[in-house]
């Protein structure tokens, strides 16, 4: 599944889900690199 997260207030990443992270945060896969964040809401 593809998903958004926030890495700041102005960096966002796209990839593929991999595992729940940390409190209310996500991992996602971006190649051969993990990247750890906020996820963003789906719009309606």
């Amino acid at each position: 599944m593809l998903c958004t997260i926030m890495m700041g207030n102005y960096i966002s990443v796209q990839g593929t889900f991999v595992r729940n992270g940390t409190g209310n945060r996500i991992v996602v896969r971006v190649g051969d690199k993990l990247f750890e964040g906020t996820p963003v809401a789906q719009a309606a």
